[in-house]
């Protein structure tokens, strides 16, 4: 509880204190001032609780915002006091600060709850300045500086391991408790704890593209992006307030030309006003989203707005990319079939054509050759997206990718039935043979499958420029629905737009990928989810939603959380619409009072934010 809310409290105990020793005043006619004394003795517990309320109602009137909240509590008890209904008056500004304090802890902690997890800002960093480690400000470390990591320190920014090895705890990433290994060569990324060894690290990036930063920032500014759901609140209030103000201005002023009893239906208007409050909606919906997005990042999901945690709960379609997202894209050669050349000749030529790139399948051909790669023997290269590559190697002209990058040069393929991705290879136009690539599935994946099913997604797909056997067999295994294969970057999009428009009702595309590769069908899903995001920056800047790890069984339970929320946000909306319709109704024809009043106004939206509560404690 902060400083502030602590002194509110004070005030309210004070307040309920005296509230309650007022009960035992001796009747109007036996004190010794009648109904004034009577009249200033509530005035104290009133202006101890409510001279806040009154204060912000005057400051924004004087600034243009009449209609709200403050100015409804007002009005209400201050007629109240008028029409002398003393204890009511005093009863409903005690119970609306209760309801306030209650919100404000609420919201606090869920605040705290969101700080806590990503308290992973790294204070400073260790550099060796002459001879000595000296501890300075993550912000002013250059690239290529090298800094070291001590065991139980954050590691401040994103690099690769030059000395030592440790287990770094990526939990307040992820949301994973497993530690990782590393050593020499390792990435590591800020945020993540050394956990024991000592560890020598190469920075990669400044601080303010680190990956701590961009998550930081991610967070942060989640909550401008709002749901459909809170526009609506928004916009609801705005409309709603100055409404039910006119509406209680004709209800006090209407009836009593007509029937000549203006304290009968003032304080049937002044009932009105604060059965009216619309604090309900207004504090226990973006409390909702907000828990929802502090709960989904306390498990590694990091949603950048309520419009897009919103959306996922309609999740009819989901949509994946096949390496790295339902693959492990840790890609090694299986196979190798040369014609007219060694096995270690095809092999070298295949790696030499690939050696600038940094591509899995790229990696895996150079740890299957096995030497360091002579860039020097490199001319001229060209990528060929969705095809593959040709180099100048030694003088020759080599093309090494598909069949369609060999057939667009004249050189035909011999039929291949091995399943795995196949990399033909050709030399100045004859074709020296091909190498057999094979991925394994994540052994998360075929569960996150059944997981999207069982949350009602009605198809699941997957789109991968791999061969159709390759494709067909990991769809297969995994219980996709739907499967197209052999697809360019463009023919990916292509696809996504055909089922974006065999959407039904109000069901919602994801699309799943490594954020990288994919980002024009990222861009167009309805929602783009980015996997395997751990320090990648393509992924988190791309994607609307970005799972911390690799792990595919982590989109179920997002879409479950998302569900959750809106789910809250709905009962919330129709609980405080349904119990306020029927109280002002009661209110309008005389049945219910100042009491029910309180109940319609701080009851309902106490009961509405300890529903929105339960996504804090998900």
């Amino acid at each position: 509880m902060t400083r502030r809310q602590s002194k509110t409290l004070r005030r309210i105990l004070a307040a309920a204190v005296l509230y309650a020793l007022l009960f035992f005043l001796p009747a109007e006619d036996a004190l010794p001032g009648g109904l004034w004394l009577r009249a200033a003795l509530y005035l104290v517990p009133y202006a101890i609780v409510g001279w806040d309320v009154l204060w912000k109602a005057l400051r924004n009137i004087r600034a243009g915002q009449v209609f709200d909240e403050n100015f409804l509590m007002g009005v209400a008890t201050l007629g109240a006091f008028g029409a002398g209904e003393y204890p009511e008056a005093v009863a409903v500004m005690l119970f609306y600060q209760v309801g306030e304090l209650f919100q404000g802890v609420a919201v606090g902690r869920s605040r705290q709850s969101i700080a806590a997890l990503m308290d992973i800002r790294p204070d400073y960093a260790n550099v060796e300045r002459g001879g000595a480690l000296v501890q300075v400000d993550p912000e002013d470390v250059k690239i290529g500086d090298t800094i070291v990591v001590k065991a139980g320190e954050k590691i401040p920014l994103d690099g690769i391991v030059t000395e030592g090895s440790s287990s770094v705890d990526t939990a307040a990433l992820t949301g994973e408790s497993l530690p990782r290994d590393v050593g020499p060569g390792s990435e590591v990324i800020s945020g993540c704890v050394n956990l024991n060894g000592l560890l020598h690290v190469q920075v990669q990036k400044e601080f303010g593209d680190s990956t701590v930063a961009k998550i930081l920032d991610l967070v942060e500014n989640s909550s401008s992006k709002k749901a459909k759901a809170e526009h609506f609140i928004t916009r609801f209030a705005r409309y709603y307030t100055p409404a039910v103000v006119f509406a209680a201005l004709a209800l006090a002023v209407v009836p009593s030309l007509i029937t000549g009893q203006w304290g009968v239906w003032v304080q049937r208007a002044l009932t009105f006003l604060v059965v009216s409050c619309p604090c309900a909606l207004v504090i226990s919906v973006p409390l909702t989203f907000f828990g929802g997005i502090g709960g989904a990042s306390k498990k590694g999901i990091l949603v950048k707005g309520g419009n897009y945690l919103e959306a996922m709960a309609d999740a009819g379609i989901v949509v994946f990319d096949k390496t790295g997202t339902l693959t492990k894209g840790n890609f090694v050669v299986s196979q190798v079939f040369p014609e007219q050349l060694s096995r270690e000749e095809l092999l070298e030529l295949a790696a030499l054509a690939e050696g600038y790139s940094d591509h899995p399948i790229s990696r895996s051909l150079k740890a299957a050759y096995g030497r360091e790669i002579d860039l020097s023997r490199l001319g001229p290269v060209e990528e060929v997206p969705g095809h593959g590559v040709q180099a100048v190697v030694d003088g020759k002209t080599v093309l090494a990718g598909n069949e369609k990058l060999l057939a667009k040069h004249g050189v035909a393929c011999p039929p291949c039935d091995c399943v795995g991705t196949v990399i033909h290879v050709a030399a100045d136009g004859v074709y020296a043979g091909h190498v057999v690539i094979s991925d394994e599935v994540k052994p998360d994946a075929a569960r996150a499958i059944a997981g999207l099913h069982a949350m009602g997604v009605r198809k699941t797909v997957m789109l991968t420029g791999d061969r159709r056997a390759v494709g067909e067999r990991v769809a297969q295994t995994l219980g996709l629905d739907e499967v197209h294969t052999e697809l360019l970057p463009e023919d990916k999009v292509a696809q996504v737009e055909e089922l974006l428009r065999h959407k039904q009702g109000k069901e919602k595309l994801l699309f799943v990928g490594d954020g990288v590769n994919d980002a024009p069908v990222l861009s167009r899903s309805d929602v783009g989810v980015a996997m395997g995001a751990l320090g990648s920056d393509a992924a988190i800047e791309a994607a609307d939603v970005v799972l911390m790890d690799d792990a595919p069984s982590k989109l179920p339970e997002a879409i479950r959380l998302a569900k959750k929320t809106v789910r809250i946000v709905r009962q919330n909306i129709v609980f405080s619409l349904a119990v306020k319709a029927a109280v002002l109704a009661l209110t309008t024809v005389g049945i219910a009072t100042m009491w029910w009043a309180v109940f319609a106004d701080v009851g309902v939206m106490v009961l509405a934010v300890l529903n929105a509560t339960r996504m804090l404690r998900d």
